[in-house]
């Protein structure tokens, strides 16, 4: 699935900087959707948790190419979760410990404003999201087993697909819903 989403992400960058070199000069191809502040809040799943949890995500898009962006992004949530453990000198019981996930990183987005013939007042995008999680874990007091937590297949890399649409309001702000396969998000877009 990562590899897949890593190579629709290359492909549409190609097909992005591609596209910029043929097409006319219309309205849909002179639209900027760079210079975005984008702030949301939102769900996310987090693998082995088996929950969902609320995010808190913000954003700064840039145009790289026409109808591409790049924007580097920083989520933020926190979880309660638990572990069974213990010894001779401990009950085994559960432990629990919290833990915050900081995911930080760039989002590609590609917009077909242009082949669905949006318009003005709408965006839609596909986009795929590469970075790392900072992860803090704190555990309960009593607990002296192993803190190392277990994360069942997840590693440090970050790597999230992404559908998503903006309607403007106005010339300088607009609201978005962002789906996706890991935290979705829906707020405020900042037209600077």
């Amino acid at each position: 699935m990562k590899k897949l989403l890593l190579a629709s992400f290359i492909f549409l960058a190609a097909f992005s900087i591609n596209c910029s070199a043929q097409e006319s000069n219309t309205q849909a191809s002179s639209e900027s959707f760079g210079n975005t502040l984008n702030l949301g809040v939102g769900i996310g799943y987090y693998g082995y948790v088996g929950h969902s949890m609320p995010v808190v995500h913000a954003d700064y898009e840039f145009n790289v190419a026409r109808n591409f962006t790049l924007a580097p992004f920083i989520t933020v949530y926190r979880y309660q979760n638990y572990y069974y453990w213990g010894n001779p000198n401990y009950p085994y019981r559960n432990y629990y410990y919290h833990q915050t996930v900081i995911p930080v990183g760039v989002k590609g987005s590609y917009y077909f404003d242009q082949l669905l013939h949006a318009g003005p007042k709408w965006d839609f995008y596909l986009a795929a999201s590469l970075g790392f999680a900072i992860r803090r874990t704190v555990w309960e007091s009593g607990y002296y087993g192993e803190t190392t937590v277990v994360d069942h297949g997840t590693s440090g890399l970050y790597l999230d697909g992404h559908i998503g649409t903006e309607f403007h309001l106005n010339d300088n702000l607009g609201l978005y819903l962002d789906l996706s396969s890991g935290i979705s998000t829906f707020g405020l877009a900042i037209h600077l």
